[in-house]
């Protein structure tokens, strides 16, 4: 890879790492959301804690992070490899913030961030998977995990050469979602709407 991708891959985990959540409570004068509800700096948290108006404000900034980096370098037209290395370091950065002592979100938000420069249509059935889980069952939480286990195959089918990048982001969502998944195996996981149980 060229020096610019290294410097890209750089810059997209430093940029994931600035945790707007925390930013925005604090500007807000709310709760660390690392303290407060599910304890997980992220939009659907600050959402619980803080309302709406806040959340909006988190959700843009994460997706805006994941976004950035990625537009950027397919305007530089950096390998696959490279673009897929990028994507990947904006959610290690959300994930693991160096910022904050490593104690950051669940990458959802800056994840689809990363996925819009692949292409709308990729961007537009992730977006409509995600809501159609969400309102029949009311679990964030569970969209994102069926959205992640999905998400590979509508890559492959537009834009093949990018499927393993972004099914290596989406393992990485997975596994920071492994206690949701088991408190929705036990019943015990917290909707933010009511709807049908799983």
């Amino acid at each position: 890879m060229s020096v610019i991708a290294y410097f890209m891959i750089v810059f997209a985990y430093l940029l994931g790492s600035i945790s707007s959540a925390i930013l925005f409570c604090k500007l807000a004068g709310l709760p660390d959301p690392r303290t407060e509800g599910s304890k997980n700096p992220g939009a659907t948290n600050v959402l619980r804690i803080g309302g709406k108006l806040s959340a909006l404000g988190v959700l843009l900034a994460d997706i805006l992070k994941g976004m950035l980096p990625v537009a950027i370098a397919f305007k530089l037209e950096l390998s696959p490899t490279a673009i897929g290395l990028i994507a990947l370091a904006s959610c290690l950065g959300h994930i693991f913030p160096i910022f904050f002592k490593f104690r950051g979100g669940k990458g959802v938000a800056t994840a689809f961030g990363t996925i819009i420069p692949f292409g709308y249509e990729i961007a537009g059935l992730a977006v409509l998977v995600w809501l159609s889980i969400f309102l029949i069952f009311g679990y964030s939480s569970l969209s994102a995990v069926v959205v992640s286990l999905i998400l590979p195959a509508f890559v492959w089918w537009f834009k093949p050469e990018f499927t393993f990048p972004v099914a290596l982001v989406c393992c990485l969502l997975i596994y920071r979602h492994h206690d949701n998944i088991q408190r929705l195996w036990r019943g015990q996981e917290l909707p933010l709407i009511k709807r049908n149980k799983i």
